[in-house]
């Protein structure tokens, strides 16, 4: 793989590879983002949404333990960083994973 100092084309590289090695699904975020957005508490709702068999996010604050108000705002913010999506059983939005993979840019 040719190699350049440009970012954005390292990423671009970066993101290549892993589709070559089998990942389709890639979603690349930069360190900065991940620092902010994938808090433990965040990263505990990302896991409970990808082990599935959600209702509702009520139901889902309720089994981690949390207020539904703040897991809403979490989601929400999940949703703008392009990590979860909602499906919609009626009035339900539920969310689930909107990509297989996700990793966060090399350091170098």
């Amino acid at each position: 793989m040719a190699t350049t100092s440009d970012p954005t084309q390292k990423k671009a590289e970066v993101t290549r590879a892993l589709i070559q090695a089998g990942y389709d699904d890639v979603l690349m975020i930069d360190r900065e983002t991940a620092s902010t957005v994938l808090t433990e508490k965040r990263q505990e709702l990302l896991d409970r949404v990808r082990d599935g068999e959600i209702e509702s996010v009520r139901q889902l604050a309720q089994d981690i333990g949390r207020d539904k108000a703040a897991v809403s705002r979490d989601l929400e913010l999940l949703f703008r960083y392009d990590l979860i999506e909602y499906r919609e059983e009626g009035s339900r939005k539920i969310p689930q994973l909107k990509h297989d993979t996700v990793v966060v840019e090399p350091i170098v």
